[in-house]
């Protein structure tokens, strides 16, 4: 796709010569107190100086030369990049209101139509919002209940690893999958098997949607929807999102026709409760079917592909820094022994909870994050920010901001732990954004990502595939709004 990426840069560049010969001066002067930044082309924007595989590459330069708040533009749409921890904190925590909304982007728009949790605005993301994190709490999020769900997937994975008996293979299937039904177990109180053709093909499909959303062809379908017909990215994107609702809708929605109000058992159950009682007082409420297949796929999507991603990096880096892996597994072994490890081990376990800790840092599997807007007009920090501005808080550059951790660019567990060895937290440990947009299922996150850790590390040396040195390892991310590894193959040597 690269090829149709060049033509349509070539074909904005030749519009905007147009323009300049059409306009003589096109230079619109911003207002003096909004955030400096690099000028734009007309039409194109910044975009010539964009890296649009890694923006966030070329956001963490800009910040170096025009500080912690610039602006950018890409295309014709204006955006305002915070950068450090300090100022992304004050943004989204201390101003949590201000910087509360969800910009507005076609191609996400096109596809959420505004419903479920993450692309959805006002009042609607409110509501929904709310009863998302009601519903986790009330299926387990947080509670040994929902640890013991983890702990039997863990089970499977385990055996899973076992099957292979020391020898190479891809272990990113089986990783998706065992993280797949932790959210399955919640919407639907049921797991699937892990060569289940069904669950297979659903897991690809929103493995793949990830991928695209983010590639190179996609930032410019959502900087200029018209070139979207011209992508078959778009296309390709628009056909699995058709499969993914179709297969939500068939086998997560459908099947629960005989609903028990007296017996919710799950979180579909639970939401057609509260639809129920809503109709009561309202005719048009937010408890809509279309909230329900968003709120779903939300779920579902976000909870598998962000876990998932942390977990590949977990495993590569514990291939490549054999050492700290040994030291995990000998704390496992000192205080868990045999049994299984939970997530009351975390506390008595320092190291390896500094090493999951400096996993989810070094990993920082959604760079970009997810672009904020504001609710209102604000002078932030000296700068006039207009209601509606489009805002990304740059999430790896609080995650590499070299105030706030010794060696930032390194992956150094004892970032996360003091002198004496034990674990300390840090405030600018910001895996899952901060503020009132933070991610609803961090608890649940943390947890699986601990367990799943902790209970293949108990049981099993994880190296590279013969052949393959730890010098070797492919350690570049791939494109995606999600960063995961390159590297798929391991092996996993059974402890004696």
């Amino acid at each position: 796709m690269d090829w149709i990426v060049s033509v349509s840069i070539l074909f904005l560049s030749t519009l905007m010569i147009m323009l300049l010969f059409k306009m003589g001066n096109p230079w619109k002067k911003s207002s003096k107190d909004f955030p400096p930044g690099p000028r734009p082309l007309p039409v194109v924007g910044n975009l010539h100086i964009m890296n649009l595989k890694k923006p966030y590459q070329t956001m963490l330069e800009l910040s170096k030369q025009y500080g912690p708040i610039f602006k950018i533009q890409l295309g014709l749409q204006k955006m305002v990049v915070l950068t450090g921890y300090e100022t992304i904190k004050e943004a989204l925590v201390n101003k949590a209101d201000v910087f509360a909304e969800r910009a507005p982007f076609p191609i996400f728009d096109e596809f959420s139509k505004g419903f479920g949790i993450i692309f959805s605005h006002g009042e609607n993301w409110r509501v929904m919002r709310r009863f998302m994190l009601t519903t986790l709490r009330d299926y387990g999020m947080g509670k040994r209940s929902m640890e013991s769900r983890i702990a039997e997937e863990c089970s499977f994975v385990v055996k899973k690893f076992e099957s292979y008996k020391g020898k190479p293979f891809e272990f990113r299937r089986i990783m998706t999958a065992a993280v797949g039904n932790i959210i399955v177990s919640i919407l639907l109180g049921k797991r699937y098997d892990y060569e289940d053709p069904k669950f297979i093909k659903l897991l690809s499909l929103a493995t793949e949607n990830n991928r695209l959303m983010g590639s190179p062809s996609m930032q410019l379908c959502n900087l200029f929807p018209m070139l979207g017909y011209f992508f078959a990215t778009r296309k390709k994107v628009r056909n699995n999102r058709k499969e993914l609702y179709a297969f939500i809708n068939e086998n997560f929605i459908q099947c629960f026709n005989n609903l028990d109000e007296n017996d919710t058992r799950n979180f579909i159950d639970s939401y057609l409760v509260q639809q129920q009682q809503e109709r009561k007082t309202k005719k048009n409420g937010y408890f809509n079917y279309k909230n329900l297949e968003g709120s779903v796929l939300n779920l579902f999507v976000a909870g598998v592909e962000t876990i998932t991603s942390t977990l590949f990096w977990a495993f590569t880096l514990m291939m490549k820094y054999p050492l700290i892996q040994k030291k995990v597994q000998e704390e496992i072994t000192n205080v868990v022994g045999y049994a299984q490890p939970r997530a009351e081990h975390r506390t008595k376990m320092p190291y390896t909870d500094a090493v999951v800790h400096e996993v989810q840092r070094y990993a920082d599997v959604v760079p970009l994050n997810l672009p904020h807007a504001t609710t209102e007009d604000v002078t932030f920090k000296g700068y006039f920010i207009p209601k509606g501005t489009h805002v990304i808080p740059l999430l790896t550059s609080v995650l590499c901001d070299e105030s706030q951790w010794e060696r930032p660019h390194d992956f150094y567990p004892e970032h996360f732990l003091n002198a004496e060895g034990k674990f300390v937290k840090r405030n600018a440990f910001m895996p899952f954004s901060a503020g009132q947009r933070i991610c609803p299922g961090e608890t649940l996150a943390k947890t699986e990502i601990f367990m799943f850790f902790a209970s293949l590390l108990q049981r099993f040396t994880l190296q590279p595939a013969p052949g393959i040195s730890k010098e070797d390892l492919d350690m570049t991310r791939e494109v995606g709004l999600t960063t995961p590894p390159k590297t798929y193959i391991l092996c996993a040597l059974p402890h004696s």
